[in-house]
Formats: structure tokens, sequence, C-alpha cells
């Protein structure tokens, strides 16, 4: 069995380890790709990955993540930038108080707020952090807001009613909270109104990376990774209304890493990594049904990445970043667009 590189190799700026993903990807000519749907957007300033970037008042922010010179990332940013849709630029704004990488940028009730995510310092790369800001469009500057109860990074979440619902991720395993590996899977379920944070039902699969999107009222949590089993192809969905989960039809292939987007209440996913096999990037993006619980294989990206961001506009799906390679190589700057 072939050894998995971990993120502590992979990314060497800041010495952390990454659990291999569990399927390799399959040749190219299983999958007949059509490009089509896909066209290019504005490019970011500069390359970044590891963002979750949002749509708010009418531009697309983009905050924070590990940027990149020649290719390779160097470290966190704090960085924040907003793309106007008419100009087709990227407007630099306020910077975050502190650089952060995988922080969630959120908009909820006109609110943008920073959420989580990890800081660097000289003991470690991947601190984990529970601090919350909200952006204060008047005075171009960041604000605080509520913490979490509990600090949080690589979750998914959504808006359902005015309340953002945050699942799974990771939390640190023991009393040290420096380093990747100081970290491990959870199913935990944040709710946040804006004023304070409840923790509702876990998630039945623990996990992180994974992707989510609102259908219906309804929290679709879908693939992920795991640190023992690697990638998964798990879908699960949350009713606030009777605060439970419910197993969907998984996602086709085991993807982590990844990003995704609703649009006319049908899912769609993109990209991700695998680390097993010498590891890649996936470039398979499907499309999931949620009136006949059914996946389905749509165009290719023509630009596979990891560790990017999904924002929808309106029919778009706006790709943002991420990585052509797995771990820490080839981060870019690339912006695409996926129109259904």
């Amino acid at each position: 069995m072939a050894t998995t590189p971990t993120r502590r190799q992979s990314l060497q700026w800041f010495a952390a380890g990454l659990a291999a993903a569990s399927i390799a990807r399959p040749a190219s000519s299983e999958r007949r790709a059509r490009l089509s749907g896909w066209r290019d957007g504005p490019s970011l300033p500069f390359p970044v990955q590891e963002i979750y970037p949002c749509l708010h008042a009418g531009r697309i922010h983009q905050a924070g993540g590990f940027i990149a010179e020649d290719g390779r990332i160097t470290g966190p940013t704090s960085a924040h930038h907003a793309l106007d849709f008419e100009t087709g630029e990227w407007t630099p704004l306020a910077n975050l108080p502190v650089a952060r990488h995988h922080p969630q940028l959120v908009s909820l009730n006109n609110v943008l707020y920073c959420i989580g995510g990890f800081e660097s310092g000289p003991e470690g790369g991947w601190q984990m952090q529970n601090t919350a800001w909200r952006y204060d469009a008047t005075g171009d500057a960041w604000r605080p807001a509520p913490p979490l109860p509990v600090v949080n990074g690589e979750s998914s979440g959504g808006i359902i009613r005015g309340k953002l619902y945050l699942a799974g991720g990771r939390q640190p395993s023991g009393t040290r909270n420096l380093d990747w590996n100081d970290h491990t899977d959870v199913g935990t379920l944040l709710c946040f109104d804006g004023a304070r944070w409840e923790v509702l039902a876990s998630m039945p699969t623990a996990r992180n990376s994974a992707v989510a999107g609102v259908i219906d009222g309804r929290l679709h949590v879908v693939a992920g990774r795991t640190v023992d089993g690697g990638n998964t192809a798990v879908h699960e969905v949350y009713d606030p209304g009777t605060d439970r989960w419910e197993t969907l039809a998984p996602m086709p292939r085991a993807q982590g890493g990844l990003a995704s987007g609703v649009v006319d209440g049908k899912l769609y996913t993109f990209g991700g990594e695998w680390f097993d096999n010498g590891g890649g990037v996936y470039e398979d993006a499907w499309v999931y049904d949620a009136r006949t619980d059914h996946w389905s294989a749509i165009e290719d990206m023509p630009k596979p990445r990891h560790g990017l961001g999904g924002v929808t506009v309106g029919d778009d799906i706006y790709l943002i970043g991420g990585a052509l390679e797995r771990g820490g190589s080839r981060t870019s700057a690339a912006v695409e667009i996926y129109t259904p």
C-alpha cells in the first residue's frame, strides 16, 4: 500500500500534516467533458487558496486564505477585496484585523461576517480560532462580533431563514492547538442569528473540507474528508424544523476540499483533491437534484482546483482561487464561472 503524503510534507511553510484522500482520480476518458457552460471571470489580484468567499451587498467579498509566490504558498493573508460586477475589478477594502486561512465569510441579515479559521504563530501555523468580526462598510473597518462557543475551522454552512448553520470541520482533540495534527474531525452544528450562537444536533458523519447548500429550507452537507478515512462521498441533510439529520444519496465520487453552489434548487459541486498514489486535483463536477435524490455528471472544470471558493450569483456559480495541484503547489488567481 502506498504511503500517503501529509500536509506537513505538502505545505512545508507551516509544517503540518494532512491525511490521504481515499479515492484516486480515474482516467478522464471515463467521463465526457463538455465546456459549453464555462467562461473565465475576473482574476483575483493574487493567487490564494483555502478560502470561503461570499456574496454580500451586490459584490463578491474575499478575505484571508493562503497566498503564494511562484505558485507555492508563503503564508496566510489578511487582504480583503470585493468584486464589482459592472467594472469586473477587485477593489481592495479594509484588511482583516489578523491574517487567517480558512476563515468563513458570511452575509447574514445584510451584515458581512468573518468567522473562525486559523492563525499562524511562532509555534505553529494552524492555531484554530473562535473569534469573529463584522464589516463596517461605512467606516471600511472590521469590528468585533460575538465569538463562537468553540474554535472552528474547515466547516461548511448556509443561511436558512435569517440564521447561519455551520456544520462539521475540525476542533482540537486535546489541550494543544498549534498544528493541523492537534485537531480532529467533528460533526458539531452551530447556529448564529447575529446576536448569539447555539449548538444544535450534531451531524452524523464528522468531517472537514466538505461543501454545503440550502435547498427548500434544509442544509445539505456533501463530501469532504476525514482524518482516519480520507475523502468521503457521504451526503447528509439537516432540517431546522425538527433539529434532525437525514442521509441522502452520496456524491458519485469522494472528493475533499471542493466548492459548491445552488442554482434553481439544485446543488452543484466542483473539484477537490486526493493524496494517495501521488495525489492530484479532481476536474469532476456534479449536480444533485433534490426532487429525485439523484446525482449527475456535468461539464468538467477547465482549470481543476482544490481549496477554492464557490459563490452563486443569480444563475452563475463563481469558482474562485484554489490550487491546480494537491497541497500548496500551483496556487491560482483564476476565477471561472459556470452557468448550468
